[in-house]
C-alpha cells in the first residue's frame, strides 16, 4: 500500500510528530501540505494527516485537503494547545471527522497536547489582571504551562502505539 505522511505545523508541534511517524515509515511520500499536495496524493492509499486546532478547527489548508479526498484511509494525528481531556478531544475528532467526505475511513486517530506562543501567556496574564476573579482564566493559564514541555518522548511513544494498533502494512 501507498502511503503519505501530510501534515500542517504552526509551531512546530505537530511536525514533531509527523517526524516521529516519518522515523518509523522512512520510504513514504512526506511533506508539509502545499499547493502540489493533492496532486501528489492521487496514487496514495493511506494518509497519515496531522494538523494543529486553530479556534476549535484543523487548519484551512488541511480543511480544504480533507473535504476534496476520496477513497483513502486516513491516520489523524492532531496537536491541540488547550486541554488535555479525552472529552475534549473527541469533540475536536468528531468536527474533523465531519468535513471529510464518506467514501473515506478513518483508520485512527491521536490528539496530544502542544506548547502555545508566549504571546497567547500573555494575553492571559493581561485578562487575569482584569479580571482577578476568574477561575477558568487561571486555569488557562495553568494549562499553558502545562503545554510548553508537549509534544513530549510520552506522546511521540503513544503516537507509535496508535499507529501501531491499525497494522495495515
Amino acid at each position: 500500500m501507498k502511503e503519505a505522511i501530510i501534515y500542517d505545523s504552526l509551531s512546530g508541534n505537530t511536525e514533531i510528530l509527523a517526524k516521529t511517524i516519518k522515523s518509523e515509515k522512512p520510504n513514504i511520500l512526506f511533506e508539509k501540505i502545499n499547493n502540489k499536495t493533492k496532486e501528489n496524493l492521487k496514487n496514495i492509499e493511506i494518509i497519515y494527516l496531522g494538523t494543529p486546532i486553530i479556534k476549535g478547527m484543523c487548519t484551512e489548508k488541511i480543511k480544504e485537503l480533507l473535504e476534496s479526498l476520496e477513497d483513502k484511509k486516513i491516520f489523524l494525528f492532531v496537536t491541540a494547545g488547550y486541554g488535555i481531556s479525552d472529552e475534549y478531544y473527541q469533540n475536536l475528532r468528531k468536527r474533523i471527522v465531519s468535513i471529510i467526505p464518506n467514501s473515506n475511513e478513518i483508520i485512527g486517530s491521536f490528539f496530544c497536547q502542544g506548547k502555545m506562543p508566549d504571546a497567547v501567556k500573555e494575553k492571559y496574564i493581561s485578562l487575569i489582571k482584569e479580571h482577578p476573579d476568574d477561575k477558568n482564566l487561571k486555569v488557562s493559564l495553568e494549562n499553558f504551562e502545562q503545554a510548553k514541555t508537549h509534544p513530549d518522548e510520552n506522546d511521540k511513544k503513544r503516537l507509535l502505539e496508535e499507529i501501531k494498533k491499525i497494522n495495515l502494512t
